[in-house]
């Protein structure tokens, strides 16, 4: 059986979260183990110049911002709490991938595509969705890069 929305580690939030969402009609699943860190999506906000843009990133991986700068074409910074909630709609922690308040371009970290199945941020904290990483790239819009310290590959494809 396959779940709309996963709440993983739920604590009292979470299953609030979970019942508001069964609620709605979704498919709910809350699981108390913990998902490897390596499949956890990561939904970072960095800005180029002064522009938004988005990383999903492999949980286990740091994001070189050098490289994405490389990629990205301009000055990297991390986005302050203010910018990546009007950028994204969402509070730090809970940032999706997909459902952003504006467009933003969008990288992902290849390492993503090694996995079966990841799991990423559904708005809040405590909620996860399960998705293939090729349809997480789809569904995004994203450029799968090799964005993780360390990463000798400097290839990317749309």
């Amino acid at each position: 059986m396959t779940h709309d929305l996963v709440v993983i580690g739920a604590g009292p939030g979470g299953y609030v979260a979970a019942i508001r969402a069964a609620q709605l009609g979704l498919n709910v699943a809350c699981v108390e183990q913990r998902a490897a860190l390596g499949e956890i999506v990561k939904s970072l906000v960095f800005t180029v110049d002064g522009r938004p843009l988005l990383v999903v990133a492999s949980g286990v991986n740091r994001v070189d911002e050098r490289r994405l700068g490389e990629v990205a074409g301009g000055r990297i910074r991390r986005a302050d709490p203010d910018t990546v909630k009007q950028a994204t709609g969402y509070s730090i922690g809970g940032v999706p991938p997909i459902g952003l308040a504006s467009p933003l371009a969008v990288y992902v970290d290849r390492d993503l595509l090694g996995y079966e199945l990841v799991y990423a941020a559904a708005g809040l904290p405590e909620c996860v969705f399960p998705i293939a990483p090729g349809e997480l790239v789809r569904a995004t819009g994203g450029q799968v890069v090799d964005i993780k310290v360390g990463s000798d590959s400097k290839g990317a494809q749309p």
